[in-house]
């Protein structure tokens, strides 16, 4: 389910939020679907529990999941919603850099090819995680792991 660069410029609590919301997003996690515990997580990404427990708890910060005491921790309601909104968030800085970009006299069909170009790459590339529909099934598996105490496979 989540995969670390460990050599790239992003801190690896970084990551774990951007590809929790990115699931979210595409809907491979689902309301009430439940993470890996930070214990099980931390022994198969080899992290920092720490580290880990920082990305859980600014998820939760945001709203995009929920603790529940004793239970674990499972995507919110709202999680959807709030994760909709980041993603609309992010079209405004699109509109903007594509001001800056007219501003510059870079040419609008060489814009419109480089973001052709990026919705060409599949989703969830093999290296980096798997399609929305596995995405899903994994987490319910990984749940299911986790509450009869076997590692989860990621």
């Amino acid at each position: 389910m989540f995969q670390i660069d460990r050599f790239g410029r992003q801190p690896i609590y970084e990551q774990i939020i951007e590809q929790v919301e990115q699931l979210v997003a595409s809907g491979a996690l689902r309301p009430n679907d439940q993470l890996p515990s930070v214990r099980t997580l931390s022994q198969t990404l080899s992290a920092n529990p720490n580290t880990l427990q920082k990305a859980y708890a600014e998820l939760e910060r945001r709203g995009i999941t929920t603790g529940v005491p004793g239970s674990g921790r499972y995507i919110s309601r709202d999680a959807p919603r709030l994760v909709s909104e980041g993603m609309q968030a992010l079209l405004t800085d699109v509109s903007t850099l594509c001001e800056k970009l007219h501003i510059a006299g870079v040419p609008k069909q060489k814009v419109l090819d480089t973001v052709e170009s990026a919705y060409a790459v599949p989703l969830h590339s093999a290296e980096k995680s798997p399609g929305a529909s596995q995405a899903h099934e994994m987490a319910n598996d990984d749940a299911q792991q986790t509450a009869s105490g076997k590692d989860v496979e990621l």
